[in-house]
């Protein structure tokens, strides 16, 4: 089988059912790829909304579970899937259609580990207003893993959805979601780049992102996600140890964390106004991450200094000053 499409599914009764539809217009023979749906214990009526096109198509499985987190529920997808490779489309976003039989075909000609594609940001608002893509000519462009990631990782776009994955190289670098948190992505894309031998980058667009959904994980900050922005920290700042990473390559990751670390103290600011709780999630941080230490210039260090020594302050006189100054340039930058 060349494809296992894995669709993570929870309270998405609106947006499912353009999700599925989007993976039957490709152009690709059903006999050549698999559909999973992970059912992750939806409390709508995300599954009876879809439930026709399933018994439309022989080539769909859904497995269900009760509510355990996107990451279980791609995991277990990743687990039983039989494609030689693999894709893992958000069930609120949609594939452009015709848009990922020609990215298939190049990665069954080349073997490479990563496909990573481009995609398209339309606010959820505007959905309706959409109609259709027109797409630049077909091309490609093959890069190492390492060169992948100096050269086009966003380390705030870690989105899994935009790329076609080897299973055999997911199973033999032992690439897995951390279970049970957001940001997931980030440290599974990241240790994905740094493992790869051979990828293929391209600006093809392959999917539709729905920006700013009402409800969505992105909408929300609270010490129990902090929690999450800590372990994807800590996940990714020990990858510093994958032998023959290049001191480009070490720089970048280092700034990668960084910039993880500044994002979360924005939703802090944003979000917390309690000082137990911004107080909470540098305990947190503390904890999970401890071995934490940004070197890259004198802010860097400074903070560092801060958060290793008067954590407490340094949120609180980042909480007082952003309230006076930075709240309206804040909201740009947490909503982007």
């Amino acid at each position: 089988m060349d494809l296992s499409i894995i669709v993570p599914v929870y309270n998405v009764e609106k947006y499912i059912r353009a999700c599925i539809k989007s993976i039957y217009k490709q152009g690709l023979d059903e006999e050549c790829f698999e559909v999973i749906i992970v059912n992750d214990g939806s409390t709508d009526r995300s599954m009876e909304v879809i439930q026709d096109i399933i018994s439309q198509h022989a080539n769909i499985t859904v497995i269900n579970q009760e509510n355990l987190s996107l990451s279980v529920a791609r995991n277990k997808g990743i687990a039983i899937a039989k494609g030689e490779y693999i894709l893992m489309p958000d069930s609120d976003d949609l594939l452009i259609e015709n848009s990922l039989k020609p990215l298939l075909e190049k990665a069954l000609e080349t073997k490479v580990d990563l496909v990573v594609a481009d995609f398209l940001e339309i606010e959820d608002k505007d959905m309706s207003k959409f109609t259709g893509v027109v797409q630049k000519e077909f091309s490609v462009q093959e890069k190492t893993g390492q060169l992948l990631f100096l050269e086009d990782l966003n380390p705030r776009q870690c989105y899994v959805w935009r790329t076609l994955f080897r299973r055999e190289f997911l199973h033999d670098n032992h690439i897995r979601f951390i279970s049970g948190i957001y940001l997931q992505d980030v440290p599974f894309t990241h240790k994905c780049y740094l493992n790869a031998q051979r990828c293929l980058r391209t600006t093809w667009l392959l999917n539709i992102y729905r920006k700013n959904r009402p409800g969505a994980a992105t909408t929300f900050f609270n010490v129990e996600k902090s929690r999450s922005y800590s372990i994807a920290m800590a996940a990714t700042w020990n990858l510093r140890m994958i032998m023959g990473l290049s001191p480009e390559v070490l720089y970048k990751l280092e700034e990668d964390v960084y910039m993880t670390f500044t994002e979360m103290v924005y939703q802090i600011i944003y979000f917390l106004k309690k000082g137990k709780d911004r107080h909470k999630v540098f305990d947190i941080l503390k904890f999970e991450v401890p071995q934490l230490d940004f070197t890259h210039g004198t802010k860097q260090k400074v903070t560092s200094f801060m958060i290793r020594h008067l954590p407490y302050l340094y949120i609180d006189l980042f909480y007082y000053y952003g309230q006076i100054v930075y709240r309206k340039v804040w909201e740009k930058i947490i909503f982007f």
